[in-house]
C-alpha cells in the first residue's frame, strides 16, 4: 500500500468524525437560536460531511479507486491526499473557533 493512501484515509477519517461534533454543536445552537448563519454552517457541514464519506468508501472499501491510486504517480497521491489533509486543517481552525 501507498503510505499516501493511508495519510488521505486517516485525514478523511478525522475530517467525518470532526464534521460530527461540529454539525452537533450547531444543530442545538440552531435549535435554540435559530440564527441564520448556523444554518448555512450546519448545510455546508452536511455537504462536506457527505464529500468525506464518500473519500472514505472511496479509500477504503472501493477496490478499483484503491488500486488506480497506488498505480498513479506520487504527484498525483500527494495531490489526492492534500485535498483531504487541507480540509482537515480548516476543520480543526473550525472547531478551535467553535468549542472555545
Amino acid at each position: 500500500m501507498s503510505r499516501w493512501l493511508d495519510v488521505a484515509r486517516i485525514a478523511a477519517g478525522v475530517n467525518v468524525v470532526l464534521l460530527l461534533g461540529l454539525g452537533n454543536v450547531w444543530l442545538r445552537n440552531y435549535r435554540r437560536h435559530g440564527a441564520s448563519h448556523t444554518l448555512g454552517l450546519l448545510v455546508v457541514g452536511g455537504f462536506l460531511l457527505l464529500e468525506n464519506l464518500l473519500w472514505v468508501g472511496l479509500y477504503v472499501f472501493h477496490d478499483g479507486f484503491v488500486g488506480w491510486f497506488v498505480a498513479t504517480t506520487p504527484d498525483v497521491q500527494i495531490g489526492m491526499t492534500l485535498l483531504c489533509g487541507l480540509e482537515l486543517i480548516a476543520l480543526v481552525v473550525l472547531a478551535r473557533l467553535t468549542w472555545t
